[in-house]
């Protein structure tokens, strides 16, 4: 599969999830990492008018968990997120952010990701970690 199928899976996937919502967009993918863009709208402000932490861990987790799908076969295998930490440094209160996922550890059971959320000036916004869990389809 070229990187344009898998960001077209990827995509195309979205319909009727929290990705849909959030507008996210995969829009570049390699062999080690997947990146995608997020808008910062009143739909992810927290009360105080800036992007909230949890749509940011979201966020995170939308782009590092199928990033581990690019490395198994969905027929016979499933992701599931585990863990997430993240630190939030700077906020942000319209625009858009980014995330990179880069993979960390690549192992037969689980995937440990690190994700940057980053303004449009490369600022960072956000540094998560996500574990994700490999399992086998029943």
């Amino acid at each position: 599969m070229t990187n344009k199928e898998k960001l077209d899976l990827l995509n195309s996937i979205k319909k009727n999830t929290l990705m849909e919502t959030l507008d996210i967009q995969y829009t570049e993918v390699g062999d080690d990492y997947l990146v995608a863009t997020m808008p910062v709208n009143e739909r992810v402000h927290q009360p105080m008018g800036l992007l909230h932490g949890g749509a940011s861990v979201a966020f995170a987790e939308s782009v590092a968990s199928p990033a581990s799908l690019l490395f198994i076969d969905p027929e016979k295998y499933e992701v599931r997120g585990i863990e997430i930490t993240a630190n939030h440094v700077k906020s942000k209160r319209e625009g858009i952010v980014t995330a990179t996922a880069k993979i960390i550890h690549r192992g037969r059971n689980t995937h440990l990701w690190e994700i940057k959320i980053v303004d449009e000036e490369g600022k960072l916004i956000s540094i998560c970690k996500l574990t994700n869990i490999i399992l086998s389809k029943k």
